[in-house]
């Protein structure tokens, strides 16, 4: 019987930080991710690329880390909902520093200078605190992969009309049925929806019983 192939090296940078493992070339990226990195937010639901609970950002598009071997990401940028307030933070700091090359010095030097520009740094992603406000869970356990995967779908920007973000959210499987509030939460987001709006907007295609709910 032949050896196994031998682990390879494989160097990540996951929510910002750089990571280098040793990785078997049969080891999923949610088993390193879960096993290798302690990070137990993403979730290990079906296994099979089914359920969505596994899902993360990988250079920052929503990909299944059940359905993708470890060591093909090698180089890659992972954010997993443990990072999306670290994905936020990033995202604020880059959009101050543009605003402070547009501006004068001296007003650039003020707004540095005042401790009241930075407290946005460590918040909560937008999504996460929409999921909150509409009490957009049950058990939790799809969470992770619901809100990882609604970050992919506003990065797409296919996503204009709440029909559309049912369809492109229904890879998420929601065990509770909280499928009403997570649609509330992420058109909030996505679509501009506030507050009761957001949950009251009624789609033009009806879900259909018996099929995969979004």
């Amino acid at each position: 019987m032949a050896p196994p192939p031998p682990a390879q090296l494989v160097r990540l940078r996951v929510n910002g930080e750089h990571r280098t493992l040793q990785i078997e070339p049969w080891v999923s990226l949610l088993d390193v991710l879960r096993d290798r990195l302690n990070l137990t937010g993403t979730k290990k639901g079906c296994d099979h690329g089914q359920c969505g609970a596994c899902t993360v950002l990988i250079d920052g598009e929503r990909m299944l880390s059940c359905l993708t071997l470890g060591v093909m990401r090698d180089g890659c940028e992972v954010t997993t909902v443990e990072g999306l307030a670290h994905l936020h933070a990033t995202t604020v700091e880059d959009e101050s520093t543009a605003r402070d090359v547009a501006m004068p010095a001296d007003t650039a030097q003020g707004v540095l200078q005042a401790p009241q520009e930075r407290h946005e740094v460590h918040a909560l992603h937008p999504l996460q605190k929409a999921f909150m406000q509409h009490d957009a869970f049950q058990c939790g356990y799809c969470t992770p992969g619901q809100l990882c995967s609604a970050v992919g779908l506003i990065r797409e920007g296919e996503a204009q009309t709440v029909d559309e973000v049912r369809e492109l959210m229904s890879g998420n499987l929601c065990r509770c049925g909280a499928y009403p509030l997570i649609t509330a939460a992420v058109c909030q987001v996505a679509l501009g929806l506030q507050g009761d709006a957001a949950a009251s907007r009624t789609a033009h295609e009806p879900v259909v019983t018996g099929t995969v709910p979004a």
